[in-house]
């Protein structure tokens, strides 16, 4: 009998991360990943089949703990992250440490770690990227330049672990109706329209159909932006 796949999404507790969990929740066992172990436990409470893994993913010490005992892992899917905003001028180097730690050597780290239980499974990484990671605009100096360098993670992760049969895919969203967008909108001085963004839900539907592709297929990029 074929087990029921397992999947790891960290930033679980809030936003897309939220949203990924219940739209895997009916295909796939799941570990939660993040900090807040309360949020955690609600979010588990609501999905099938799913249990917190609160671990702090700049610890690289912790996570080698958490993820001792993962010997086989189908989906990776790397959903936590956050937004320093501020212009060049404005932006001091604990902004761009901050960026750089959370959005790409966590990433990075945490998905080296689990390399060996992701070729065991002939699994799938997906990377939740941004728009930002495309384009840079003013005042999203750090964010943008940590979502540039976390697509060229995924591309050279992908272009390495190919061949072991290992998938990986970018997604990139547009501006989405989150926790962290509507931060994002005050910071601006702007009224919070969550209708003017995409839906947490439109972005972990893609993720879904991501990993359910047919073997065959490799899904290795995903641009969403708001119809609005």
């Amino acid at each position: 009998m074929t087990s029921t796949p397992l999947a790891l999404v960290t930033g679980a507790s809030s936003g897309i991360g939220t949203a990924i969990a219940h739209a895997l929740g009916p295909t796939h066992r799941l570990l939660l990943g993040g900090r807040d172990k309360t949020a955690l436990d609600a979010v588990a409470a609501a999905v099938p089949d799913a249990a917190p893994w609160q671990v702090d993913l700049t610890d690289p010490t912790k996570v080698a703990e958490a993820v001792e005992n993962i010997t086989e892992l189908d989906v990776l899917v790397h959903s936590a992250g956050i937004a320093a905003l501020g212009s060049i001028e404005q932006a001091g180097v604990e902004d761009w440490r901050a960026s750089f730690e959370i959005n790409v050597t966590a990433v990075a780290e945490l998905t080296r770690q689990l390399l060996p239980a992701l070729r065991a499974a002939h699994g799938h990484v997906v990377v939740i990227n941004s728009g930002a990671g495309y384009n840079a605009r003013p005042g999203w100096g750090p964010y943008a330049a940590s979502k540039f360098a976390l697509r060229a993670f995924a591309d050279a992760l992908r272009a390495e672990e190919e061949p072991a049969g290992l998938r990986v895919t970018s997604v990139y969203p547009g501006r989405t109706a989150t926790p962290m967008q509507q931060a994002i909108v005050a910071d601006e001085g702007r009224d919070y329209d969550p209708d003017r963004f995409l839906r947490p839900e439109s972005v972990a539907h893609a993720v879904a159909q991501a990993v359910t592709a047919t073997p065959d297929a490799h899904p290795t990029e995903i641009t969403l932006r708001p119809m609005a």
